[in-house]
């Protein structure tokens, strides 16, 4: 079973950004306490919790409702800094064979699922077998910035647009909220498409994206599903309250799917507005040097032959 891409190109980064986030220190800090004595609570030898800059986390909880119109903010995946990998795919449909999460796949849609030859994932291949055009750190695109390596988020607003800044690649993407539609005749694909906003309530923006990358350059997921260019995402931003805020993402692509599916319902917790996002970059020479290292042996071919 080959390794994740998480382990087995970026394992510096990731250990890092585990390092740094705060659910993943606060185990670690558990794990270290000395055991109280003579019924006596023992004294703390945790190290405190730091972001990004070596600064000390703070405590964002604020409980109370939702702010109108406002899911700005630095968010981290709730359930914990691992949640967010989905190394099998989006987290509500891993490819893991189940029957239930398997997408409606057209005929064109199947085949182009079976030429992917993806790390992981029910058709998961040795590392230098892989065409997944993330393996030459090309950008991860659109919508599989949302089903990939999700740790901490920063969402910025003003009146015209909201901007998505992932901490993976450290790539961001703009959503118009100035009332403007989609375009009808797409200027040129791109990797993280077009996006138009609306606020259907106080707390819910839904946001339409079109004009993404083909299948050729912009995998679905990690696990190799496909994307044609016509694509049509749908994200539901909805803050159930100051603190939560749920993501859910609708793939409707009739070139690969025969209809509409829901990838992932996926809860995220806010943090402190001074947390330092940590940095997490996919780097061509540090991976060149991994595939001569360890990818291309274990796999028993060179990754630069073609595949």
């Amino acid at each position: 079973m080959p390794k994740s891409f998480a382990i087995s190109v970026l394992f510096i980064f990731i250990f890092i950004v585990l390092g740094s986030s705060p659910s993943a220190r606060s185990q670690s800090a558990a794990a270290g306490k000395p055991a109280a004595q003579n019924g006596q609570q023992a004294p703390s030898s945790a190290p405190a919790l730091l972001d990004g800059w070596g600064r000390p986390v703070k405590d964002a909880t604020k409980p109370g409702p939702a702010p109108r119109h406002d899911i700005s903010g630095i968010w981290e995946p709730a359930r914990g800094p691992g949640d967010g990998i989905m190394a099998w795919g989006p987290r509500d449909m891993p490819y893991d064979g189940a029957p239930e999460h398997n997408p409606p796949y057209t005929p064109l849609g199947l085949a182009t699922q079976h030429s992917h030859k993806p790390l992981e994932g029910e058709e998961r291949v040795l590392e230098s077998l892989s065409n997944d055009p993330r393996n030459k750190c090309d950008p991860l695109g659109f919508p599989r910035a949302d089903f990939y390596q999700v740790r901490h988020t920063q969402i910025l607003q003003n009146e015209q647009q909201v901007v998505v800044l992932y901490e993976f690649e450290k790539r961001w993407r703009v959503i118009w909220t100035d009332g403007r539609e989609l375009p009808k005749e797409v200027p040129q694909p791109r990797y993280y498409g077009y996006s138009a906003g609306k606020w259907v309530d106080d707390t819910t923006l839904v946001v339409d994206t079109i004009g993404t990358q083909g299948t050729e350059k912009v995998w679905l997921d990690e696990a190799g599903r496909p994307a044609s260019d016509a694509m049509h995402v749908v994200e539901r931003f909805h803050r159930l309250d100051h603190d939560n805020l749920e993501l859910t993402v609708t793939i409707d692509d009739p070139k690969m799917y025969a209809k509409p599916w829901v990838a992932m319902k996926f809860p995220m917790r806010l943090q402190s507005p001074d947390f330092d996002v940590v940095e997490m970059m996919c780097i061509p020479s540090e991976m060149e040097q991994y595939y001569k290292d360890y990818g291309d042996p274990a796999s028993g071919v060179a990754s630069g032959e073609k595949k």
